[in-house]
Formats: structure tokens, sequence, C-alpha cells
């Protein structure tokens, strides 16, 4: 089937291009002497959100609104109750303070500004993603200056400093991949929704959103086996929060995004706030501040009966 390989072609160059991109945007950075915290915050933030960016922009662009906010949606749906609950499933996760303090509340606060916006009008206007965008600004501001140490930094084994001409490389070939890959992902997933009779948005925010989380997965899973702690439940709320913030900020801003599948307003985006809403009791009970398979077998059972009640 060609939309098969379209899709599965896309989200191989999409996973290949971010990858690149990350490491030609971090390599630039440090040859700009740009300290490690802010690259840590911005600059891999970004380009790890850079496959869900470009879908929801290039989506958006070709009137598939749907699609767009579909990927976004499920894309946090994912993290939370696939990328997590698989990881907590392998082993525990010890969950940091600022989980309560600001990764948590800043999640739930992105996710309500969003829920607002889309329900007021069922669109999101560039002036709305201005203010998402603005949001963001501030929260990165609020971390630099007040919590440091809730910032991801950089891969240990990142390079310090690379050839000019490596780190060209690696944003050319990523921004080719990433554009390549969303050609791909976009007329796969629309030509599959055609076959199969159902919507964009069930395509976005099953088979799309599950394709672009797949990086997460695999690191928070070979994190794991690998006994390193470096991933951590903050990792994913952060991922969470550029996705809404910054993916559908930058998105509005190049064309408004107007929904027409009322199943987007009446259901996804209250599995999207259920969830989030889960992770708080999760994290303090039994045991405060840890997440242990228990919890990773609620979020599995929780992420099916979203899969369930969506495909059916």
């Amino acid at each position: 089937m060609v939309e098969g390989l379209q899709v599965i072609s896309g989200l191989v160059l999409l996973i290949l291009g971010g990858n690149m991109l990350l490491k030609g945007a971090v390599g630039l950075s440090m040859r700009l002497h740009i300290p490690r915290i802010i690259i840590g915050m911005t600059v891999v933030s970004f380009a790890t959100s850079a496959p869900e960016l470009i879908v929801s922009a290039k989506a958006a662009l070709d009137g598939f609104p749907d699609l767009a906010l579909g990927n976004v949606i499920g894309s946090n749906i994912a993290n939370l109750g696939l990328v997590l609950a698989v990881t907590l499933l392998i082993g525990h996760l010890d969950v940091r303070r600022s989980f309560y303090f600001t990764d948590w509340p800043m999640m739930m606060a992105a996710s309500l500004v969003f829920y607002v916006f889309l329900i007021l009008d069922q669109q999101l206007s560039r002036a709305e993603g201005a203010i998402m965008l603005g949001l963001l600004f501030a929260f990165l501001v609020y971390l630099l200056r007040f919590q440091k140490q809730a910032v991801v930094d950089v891969p240990s084994d990142t390079p310090a400093l690379k050839p000019l001409y490596l780190v060209l490389t690696h944003l050319a070939l990523g921004g080719v991949a990433l554009w390549g890959g969303s050609e791909l992902l976009v007329a796969g997933a629309v030509g599959l929704a055609q076959i199969f009779g159902v919507s964009e948005r069930v395509i976005g925010i099953t088979v799309v959103s599950v394709g672009t989380s797949i990086p997460e997965l695999a690191a928070s899973v070979i994190a794991m086996v690998r006994k390193e702690k470096a991933i951590s439940v903050g990792n994913l709320i952060g991922s969470n929060i550029f996705n809404l913030l910054a993916v559908l900020g930058i998105t509005a801003l190049i064309a408004p995004i107007a929904t027409s599948d009322p199943a987007i307003l009446e259901q996804d985006v209250y599995w999207m706030l259920g969830i989030a809403l889960l992770i708080l009791p999760l994290v303090f009970i039994p045991k405060g501040l840890r997440m242990g398979w228990r919890d990773g077998v609620v979020l599995l059972l929780v992420y099916g009966g979203f899969l369930y009640t969506t495909l059916i």
C-alpha cells in the first residue's frame, strides 16, 4: 500500500532529520559559546519538538487542521500514557520536587490555555498563537532565573566542539529530511484516512502522534535498560509543554488552525487534560515523589481506553 509506505518513510525521515537537526543545533550553539543551560532549555527542546512542529505546520498549511491538532494532542497523551507507562514498567522513577512547583502546574496551565482558546471559537488564531509563544518565553525566563535545576541539560555524549562543516551538514540534512518526511507523512496520513473512511483527526491522534513520539519512547527505554537516571517525569512533561505552546503557537502564527471535527473538542481534549491531571495523584500515591510499575499499568490502561474510544 503506497500510503502506508509514505507514512513509514515519512516517520523514518522525521526521526533521522530531528536527530541530525539536534546534533547540528547543539554543535552550532557550542561554537557560538552559548551556555549549556540555555542550549538545554531552548535549542534542545525546540529541536526535539521539530518533527511535531513540521508535521503540524505542513498539515495546517495544506488545509488539514484536524491532523495538525490531532498530532499534538495525541503526542501529549502518548508521552504520558505510552512512553512514561512503558518506562515505568521497566523500572521506577524518582520525581524531582520541581514536579509540583514548576513542571506539572505549567503543563496544566498550558493545557487549559489551549483548551480555552480552542473552545471559544473552535480555532487557534494568530493572536492566540502569539500569546502561547509569549507564555512559553515567560516560562523559559522563569526557569533560567529560579529553577535552573529543572532544565534538561545537553546530552552528556555530545562532543564539546564539532567542525563547522559537520555542523552545517547536520543542519542542512536535518532540515531537508524534516521537510521530506513531513511531505510524505501528511500525504500518507490523508491517503490512509480516505482509504479506511476515517477522519484526518483519527489518523493524526493515533498513527502520526505515536510515530512522532517514537524517539522519546526509544530514548526512555534505552535509558532505563542502561539504568541511567537522566530520564525523568519532568522531561516528558516539558515535552508536552513545548508541544502545546511552541508547536501549536508557531503553527497558529503560520496558519490559523480551525477544527472541523467535533470529537476534538468533545473527546480528545478531555483525554489530554484527564491524563495530565492523573499524573499528580500517581506521583504521590502510594509513595511520595516516586512512580513505579503499578503507575505504569494504570497509565497504559488509560491509554488503551483512549485508543479504544477513538477507534470504535
